[in-house]
């Protein structure tokens, strides 16, 4: 299948497959005799791959592992799982900065008393060193 039909199957953009391959996250398609980009059942499997990890927030080093890792039927789970288990840890982090400056201008809002005075405890937080 050409990319426009993987793509639509996928749910990965045409752009994106092609920058996939350009990093070599995905192998570059087999090409037609009219030099177009032709994809088969693994392709579009791995393009769902890639989807579904991207979505869940791992890096592009993360998916190129765990590509890596799904290929080879040998693997230790191990390994998948010190992987995801990291991810986790990273995005339990992220989430605890991300709802601490939700607490802190949930606080500056609160003081701000948004009415036609200049005063404005939001700026004033924001240009103090």
């Amino acid at each position: 299948m050409r990319i426009g039909e993987a793509a639509r199957r996928s749910g990965v953009s045409a752009k994106m497959i092609r920058y996939y391959e350009e990093i070599g996250l995905l192998a570059p398609a087999e090409r037609a005799g009219n030099s177009y980009r032709d994809f088969d059942a693994r392709e579009l499997h791995e393009l769902v791959f890639i989807r579904r990890a991207r979505a869940l927030g791992f890096s592009i080093e993360e998916i190129t592992r765990l590509l890596a890792l799904w290929r080879d039927r040998g693997r230790p789970s191990r390994e998948v799982k010190e992987i995801a288990d990291r991810h986790v840890a990273d995005l339990k982090a992220r989430i605890a900065d991300l709802q601490g400056m939700v607490d802190q201008l949930e606080h500056l809002s609160h003081c701000c008393a948004g009415d036609d005075r200049p005063d404005c405890p939001i700026l004033a937080d924001l240009a103090s060193p």
